[in-house]
């Protein structure tokens, strides 16, 4: 079966043996940890005196500009394999603040996307925040709001973290909506922190079950740094994730990192060992949905050889901005991941066999 891109319209179409052809939208969603994000400002209600001109990183302007350039140019990457242009949609997590993300938004790369933002400044004690990216011309924001997960540690004092960011809208007049996380990380070890992260994925399921409850055919994708593998406890027995379409069972969730991961597929690296920590969950209404709606067709993670570090001690892992405390100008310590959502298109192929 041989399938063509009809780049205008951002269509694919597929050819059977009777030659006889469908066109298919297609749209990408993305995620992507961009590594600390910060602008060159002290902020003194946050933990950023690194990311300053004086600080221990030496963040300067000049250096700052760089990372914009950087985190821009892979953006606009993700998923042009097949659409030719940029995400649809993208997650983002470890910004500062609104006005990075405005400064990314205006790169060279991303400018004439026209991306718009929703952003809330969240508690963490460093101040990065997650964040959403869409296309104005593609999705309509009609819902958006800052979930608090509150955490508490041994002592019984407030865990500052990172919020989840719940939006609903129209995605070419497809009812969606998107949870964009950033669970709290492996520090102090896998097995201590480990309760954090079942509480991050406690809040999911009951946001995902409130929207449920308010509009039952609600279809819901989930995406984030999980800080946890699609095998783990937090994904696979609290929000009751599958790897396997066919497996899925009502209130499960499609999981299709999980099968790139047991591929050996990663999109960080850590001491010679690869995670998938990255990953986009989406509820099974979008594997199931007739042929004129919005339904999952593939998966990846983005690492073309630009993102990976070509030699010395890291050589093979994600090219970062900072390694081993020293600048060397990277991209980030994560790999983009994403997902193609795929409908038949009512617009008639017009274009040539290549």
């Amino acid at each position: 079966m041989k399938f063509f891109i009809l780049f205008p319209c951002l269509s694919i179409t597929f050819f059977g043996f009777s030659q006889q052809s469908k066109s298919y939208t297609v749209r990408t969603i993305a995620f992507y940890n961009v590594e600390n994000l910060f602008d060159t400002k002290n902020d003194s209600l946050i933990f950023d005196d690194d990311r300053t001109p004086n600080g221990k990183d030496r963040w300067t302007i000049e250096r700052y500009h760089k990372k914009l350039k950087n985190i821009s140019k892979t953006i606009s990457k993700i998923g042009a394999g097949v659409t030719k242009t940029s995400p649809d949609i993208i997650g983002l997590c470890e910004v500062e603040n609104n006005q990075v993300l405005q400064d990314l938004i205006h790169q060279p790369a991303l400018l004439e996307k026209a991306y718009g933002i929703i952003h809330f400044d969240s508690p963490d004690e460093r101040g990065i925040d997650v964040a959403l990216l869409y296309k104005k011309a593609v999705f309509i924001p009609s819902s958006f709001e800052s979930r608090r997960l509150l955490l508490f540690n041994t002592d019984d004092e407030r865990d500052y973290t990172r919020d989840l960011l719940v939006v609903g809208g129209m995605l070419d007049n497809e009812k969606i909506y998107l949870i964009i996380n950033h669970w709290p990380s492996r520090s102090g070890g896998e097995s201590r922190s480990k309760p954090n992260r079942i509480a991050a994925a406690k809040l999911n399921r009951r946001i995902m079950d409130s929207l449920i409850r308010l509009d039952a055919d609600a279809k819901i994708i989930s995406m984030g740094d999980l800080n946890d593998d699609p095998i783990d406890e937090s994904l696979r027995k609290v929000l009751k994730t599958k790897g396997e379409q066919k497996k899925l069972e009502a209130g499960e969730l499609f999981n299709p990192m999980e099968k790139l991961y047991k591929k050996g597929i990663g999109s960080l690296a850590y001491r010679d060992k690869w995670n998938l920590f990255d990953q986009i969950l989406i509820t099974s209404n979008l594997i199931d949905s007739q042929e004129d709606t919005y339904r999952f067709w593939k998966a990846g993670v983005f690492s073309p050889s630009y993102l990976i570090t070509q030699k010395g001690t890291y050589k093979g892992y994600p090219f970062r901005t900072y390694a081993g405390g020293n600048y060397i100008g990277g991209y980030s310590d994560h790999f983009p991941v994403y997902i193609y959502l795929i409908k038949e298109s009512s617009s008639p192929f017009k274009g040539k066999e290549p």
